[in-house]
């Protein structure tokens, strides 16, 4: 099969001719049809986020057809699509997991971090951690719901009782979020990096109640506001946004750091948390709910040979929406 493996941390990407691999017990060998392009891909390619497995094949918006199954792939029938997502495995036995927490757990693992992910003709992965995909969404628009889509709504559901609610940062994640919100009847303030107007007629099209840049103040103070965007001085900009009592997200697994600020910023019960990682849980809950909205999911598609210019293109905002990789059929 043709994947695309990073070699070494911060180098780009490389085609290479490799064996497919063997579905084991418990896991489903998928033929890759479509995978999402995500801000976390950066990270890991980046070097950013730490700990990959090497060499590795990246990309955990997983959407592909299972061409055989393991011994106690219970579940799932051979031809079925499936999606794949971020979490890859966890321990179940641990008191996160326990208690529904598996995406802390220790011993958990990452698709395309610590596993080979869906830059490739084919992956396996664990049938515990795989989905059945509504029918709506063809395998490039379901993609983005994987990541984008499912830790996206995780912070959203932080947030779901705010009248009024700030999204820094308008990519993938948040053009899922806003159709939520709006279904929700939620007001959306969309924050952008200063200039970039095509992100800003993107909200605004998908009905954003006011856009501007991230250095400005919002009309009105915001109930709530999630931070899409990796940049640690968003985090005090969003806390003089929010009202008293309002609550401050941030939904991505790597962040600069965040500069110092006055408590006044602070003081009158806002708080700040994070959201890591997704479980299972949350997929079950938001794959139906977005089909029932319908979310619609804008993507921009590239071939696999194109993954490096499709990861600088996002690091450099040069689309609006989710970037996907489209596999060839096999011959």
């Amino acid at each position: 099969m043709r994947a695309m493996l990073l070699e070494q941390s911060g180098q780009p990407l490389q085609l290479r001719e490799l064996p497919v691999p063997r579905a084991n017990e418990g896991e489903l060998l998928i033929r890759v049809t479509a995978c999402g392009i995500c801000r976390t891909d950066l990270h890991v390619v980046d070097g950013e986020l730490t700990q990959p497995k090497l060499p590795l094949i990246p990309g955990h918006q997983v959407v592909g057809y299972i061409e055989s199954a393991g011994a106690g792939a219970d579940g799932f029938k051979v031809g079925e699509r499936v999606g794949v997502p971020w979490l890859g495995g966890s321990c179940g036995k641990c008191g996160f997991c326990r208690s529904g927490k598996e995406n802390l757990c220790d011993q958990a693992v990452y698709t395309g971090y610590q596993k080979d992910g869906g830059f490739a003709g084919y992956l396996v992965a664990d049938a515990r951690y795989c989905f059945h995909l509504p029918d709506d969404y063809s395998d490039l628009q379901a993609a983005p719901l994987l990541c984008a889509g499912l830790i996206g709504y995780r912070a959203y559901r932080l947030a779901a009782d705010a009248g009024r609610l700030g999204i820094y940062g308008f990519g993938a994640a948040a053009h899922i979020l806003i159709q939520v919100a709006h279904h929700n009847g939620q007001q959306v303030y969309v924050f952008t990096r200063e200039g970039d107007t095509d992100a800003q007629q993107f909200a605004e099209q998908l009905g954003a109640r006011w856009v501007g840049s991230s250095n400005e103040r919002p009309p009105q103070p915001l109930d709530a506001a999630i931070i899409f965007a990796p940049a640690g001085e968003l985090v005090p900009a969003a806390l003089r946004a929010v009202d008293k009592g309002g609550r401050v997200i941030c939904a991505g697994i790597h962040m600069s750091d965040i500069p110092s600020f006055p408590y006044a910023d602070l003081w009158g019960e806002r708080s700040i948390c994070s959201v890591a990682n997704l479980t299972r849980a949350d997929a079950e809950e938001f794959l139906p709910l977005a089909a029932a909205i319908p979310v619609r999911t804008e993507v921009h598609c590239y071939s696999l040979e194109q993954v490096n210019e499709a990861l600088d293109d996002l690091r450099n905002g040069r689309f609006a929406g989710a970037a996907v990789i489209r596999m060839e059929a096999p011959p």
